[in-house]
C-alpha cells in the first residue's frame, strides 16, 4: 500500500548543484548522497498485443477521465505490481491555483494515486522539484490535499537527498531527487501549456523537475535537453491533464482569461506521441525536442497512427 503520509514540505527549493566537474556545491537546505553516480533504470513494460497503446478520454470530471482511461488501457495492474516502487510525477512547478493550469490538476493526481493504491505497491509516493517557493507550489496547487487525501506519501524535495546520476554525454552528471533514482514504476502525470522557448510544454519537459540543480542551464539548447532527460527516465506510463489548457502566458499563468476547458486526458505508453497530441491542442508546429526524443528511441511523432481509443465520459 501507498504509505498514508505526508512528509514535511517546510521551507524554499535550495540551490545545491554537481558542478562541472563533479564539484558539489552544497545548500544548507539540500541533502545529497556520496558515493558512485548511479544509473536509472528503463521503467517501460510490455503490453499484451490487444492492448491499446494511446487512450483520450473527455468529459467534466478530471478523475473519471483518469479512470476510464486507465481502465482501457487494461488497469494499472498491467503497470505496477506488488514488488514494485512507484513514483508518480506531476508538474508542480508554480505556486498557483489549479484555475490556471499551470500545474496538472489535482483531481487528475489523486486519482492516479487512487489507481496506483488498487495495484498494491510496495511503496508508492508524489515528488516534484518546484521551480520555487516548494511549500506554496505544493500547496496552492491542491496537489498535496488531494494526493495525501488519496493515500500517497508526498515527498517534498528538501525532506529528501539528491543522488548523482548521468544523464547523458553532454549534460553528463545531475543531482536528482531520490523517489526517482530508487523507483521502479515510474507514472509521469504531466499538464499540457503554453511555454515561451518551446511553444508547448507536456511530459517530456516534465522531467526538468527530477533535479533541484539550477534548471536554467538547460535552457541553453533547451529542445535537446528535454529530449536527453526525457531519455534518461523512459516512463512506465504518460497520463497527459489537458483538463485546463493553459494556451498563453505559460509555463507560469497569469489570468482566468488564458485558460481553454478541453476537459480531456490522455494515457499511454509511447511519450513522445502523448506530447505530440498535447500540441496538436496549440496553434503552430511541435516543438523539435519531440524529433529529438523520436530519434532517441523514445516513442513516434505520429499519435494518430497508434489508433488510440477515445472515450466520452461524460
Amino acid at each position: 500500500m501507498i504509505k498514508g503520509v505526508v512528509v514535511g514540505v517546510g521551507g524554499l527549493l535550495g540551490a545545491g548543484v554537481l558542478g562541472v566537474g563533479g564539484v558539489l556545491l552544497h545548500d544548507r537546505n539540500l541533502r545529497f548522497a556520496r558515493g558512485a553516480v548511479r544509473v536509472i533504470p528503463d521503467h517501460r513494460v510490455a503490453l499484451p498485443a490487444a492492448a491499446p497503446r494511446m487512450v483520450i478520454a473527455r468529459g467534466p470530471d478530471p478523475a473519471r477521465n483518469v479512470r476510464a482511461a486507465v481502465e482501457r488501457l487494461g488497469g494499472m495492474s498491467q503497470f505496477v505490481g506488488p514488488a514494485d516502487v512507484v513514483v508518480i510525477k506531476p508538474n508542480i512547478g508554480w505556486d498557483r491555483a489549479a484555475a490556471l493550469g499551470a500545474n496538472t490538476h489535482p483531481d487528475v493526481v489523486s486519482e492516479v494515486v487512487r489507481r496506483v493504491r488498487g495495484a498494491n505497491p510496495r511503496r508508492g509516493n508524489v515528488s516534484d522539484c518546484p521551480v520555487r517557493r516548494s511549500r506554496a507550489a505544493l500547496e496552492r496547487s491542491g496537489i498535496l490535499v488531494a494526493a495525501s487525501a488519496a493515500g500517497a506519501e508526498v515527498i517534498a524535495p528538501e525532506d529528501s537527498r539528491y543522488h548523482p546520476v548521468y544523464v547523458s554525454r553532454r549534460l553528463g552528471t545531475w543531482d536528482v531527487l531520490e523517489p526517482f533514482v530508487i523507483a521502479t514504476k515510474v507514472i509521469n502525470v504531466p499538464v499540457a501549456k503554453h511555454h515561451p522557448l518551446t511553444g508547448v510544454t507536456c511530459g517530456l519537459k516534465n522531467w526538468f523537475g527530477i533535479t533541484g540543480r539550477l534548471r536554467m542551464t538547460l535552457h541553453a539548447d533547451v529542445q535537446r535537453s528535454i529530449a536527453e532527460f526525457a531519455a534518461l527516465m523512459r516512463p512506465t506510463l504518460t497520463i497527459v491533464d489537458a483538463s485546463r489548457v493553459l494556451m498563453e502566458h505559460g509555463p507560469e499563468g497569469r489570468s482566468l482569461d488564458d485558460v481553454k476547458p478541453v476537459r480531456t486526458v490522455a494515457a499511454g505508453t509511447d511519450p513522445v506521441a502523448l506530447d505530440a497530441w498535447a500540441t496538436s491542442l496549440f496553434p503552430g508546429p511541435p516543438p523539435a525536442n519531440l524529433a529529438l526524443a523520436a530519434q532517441l528511441g523514445l516513442g513516434r511523432l505520429d499519435w494518430q497512427a497508434l489508433a488510440p481509443v477515445e472515450l466520452v465520459t461524460g
